[in-house]
């Protein structure tokens, strides 16, 4: 196999309305080849720069408008960097493309003025490759082509950006490579890896637009095929759709919110490890007296866990029948609320010990106000759980039924008096997605006076 790559020179300066596929058929015939060939032949690929794309199809707007064509060109903001010469935003645009400002660029424009990417650069090479295979009779692939930056490389290179009868992705997945084993993830960019080679022989700044590719006649396809776009990563496939610093204030902003209460669980284990380090965050809540009063037991043990919640449950069943009167119906329907707590994957126990910091005051109220804030740092504590875990994807569900019965809890765990239960946790992962939930009015919960 062998590679050709020319520029194609005869190019003049492109203006809006311009006849491109014209401008481009004239100057085919003085492509110039190593071999001392010229002109060009079947299985050929023209490669075009976006922006002579852009300037003939009028895509070109004054530089005070570029932030307004920006804002336009823009379906979500990937990253923002700051350089010596101000804020660039690294945008998806509605063609799926991410890429620094939108694509929008001055170089290359007329003066005081900054060029857009076509409307639908696939569309314009479906245009480009018509116009120019009636011209010439020739079958030729086209490619319109941009540059773009990359994750974790420095430099930038050229890609395709609209593509016609060209093969875009090479799906190898499947066949042998050369030691005969199956190739599982392999799938080849041609045409951004014709675009590149392209850009070595169209430059930036040498007024050479247009770049013919020889040896690729394999890839030359008869119907124009899916365009580009068959090379934009789906969004919900894409591992990076936001820049670092746009991803953690995406986590601060919705961490809160990701918790939500989950009753349903799979069968699948929760990795200790997430549940420890969901404990950490737990333990950063704030507590009086610079104490630490927090206290989690993770009941591995299923024996134990069982002996507890059947502790639990008499003592239940004997308050709903003998001090609430109700029936034996209504006893085991509230029971049943219980059992979340039995078939829940994980379960935690979270306490507050007082004597890991309470002050011991002669007079009741002070005493009950001590304990009282107590309780409130083992509340915080608890919802930092909660958010810890629903922040690591792991769901979960506080029930109260410790409080009710703090006696018996302290009696099976041999735990002493100053424990105070804060409920438990079941944990696991949602059987299903949380349901959109329903929006709050702040307003309804605050009064400034």
């Amino acid at each position: 196999m062998s590679l050709q790559v020319v520029g194609l020179t005869g190019i003049g300066e492109i203006r809006p309305g311009d006849d491109l596929v014209d401008v481009i058929a004239s100057a085919l015939p003085c492509a110039q080849w190593p071999d001392g060939t010229s002109g060009v032949r079947d299985g050929d690929i023209v490669v075009v720069t976006s922006k002579i794309v852009s300037k003939a199809e009028g895509r070109i707007v004054s530089e005070d408008e570029r932030d307004a064509a920006l804002d336009a060109e823009t379906t979500a903001v990937v990253a923002v960097k700051e350089t010596p010469r101000g804020q660039t935003r690294i945008v998806r645009t509605r063609h799926g493309l991410v890429l620094a400002a939108a694509g929008i660029d001055a170089s290359n424009a007329p003066a005081g003025h900054v060029l857009l990417l076509p409307v639908d650069p696939d569309a314009s090479a479906r245009a480009l490759r018509q116009g120019l295979v009636s011209a010439t009779g020739i079958s030729l692939g086209v490619i319109v082509t941009d540059t773009l930056g990359r994750p974790w490389r420095d430099g930038l290179t050229d890609c395709a950006i609209g593509v016609a009868g060209v093969t875009v992705l090479d799906d190898l997945r499947g066949r042998p490579d050369a030691q005969g084993r199956e190739m599982e993830a392999t799938v080849v960019a041609v045409a951004d890896e014709i675009a590149s080679a392209a850009d070595l022989v169209k430059g930036k700044s040498g007024g050479v637009p247009v770049a013919l590719v020889r040896g690729l006649g394999h890839h030359i396809t008869v119907p124009d095929g899916p365009g580009a776009v068959a090379g934009v990563r789906p969004l919900e496939e894409d591992l990076f759709p936001l820049g670092t610093a746009e991803a953690r204030d995406e986590g601060r902003r919705l961490a809160v919110r990701q918790r939500r209460t989950v009753r349903d669980f799979t069968d699948a284990a929760v990795d200790p490890v997430l549940i420890d380090a969901a404990i950490a965050d737990a333990i950063t809540a704030p507590a009086p007296h610079h104490s630490t009063p927090w206290r989690f037991l993770v009941v591995d043990d299923a024996g134990l866990r069982t002996h507890l919640l059947d502790a639990m449950r008499e003592r239940w069943i004997r308050d709903l029948r003998g001090t609430d009167g109700f029936d034996e119906a209504a006893i085991e329907r509230r029971v049943a609320r219980g059992d979340i707590l039995r078939r829940c994957p994980a379960l935690v126990l979270p306490f507050i010990d007082l004597d890991a910091g309470a002050h011991d005051y002669p007079d009741a109220p002070r005493a009950a106000a001590e304990r009282d804030m107590f309780l409130v740092s083992g509340g915080a504590a608890v919802e930092n759980l909660l958010v810890g875990l629903a922040a690591r994807g792991v769901g979960s569900a506080w029930i109260s039924s410790t409080i009710f019965c703090a006696d018996v809890v302290r009696e099976v765990l041999d735990l002493p008096e100053s424990c105070l239960p804060l409920g438990a946790i079941a944990v696991g992962y949602p059987v299903a997605p949380a349901k959109q939930r329903t929006d709050r009015d702040p307003r309804d919960f605050i009064d400034r006076r």
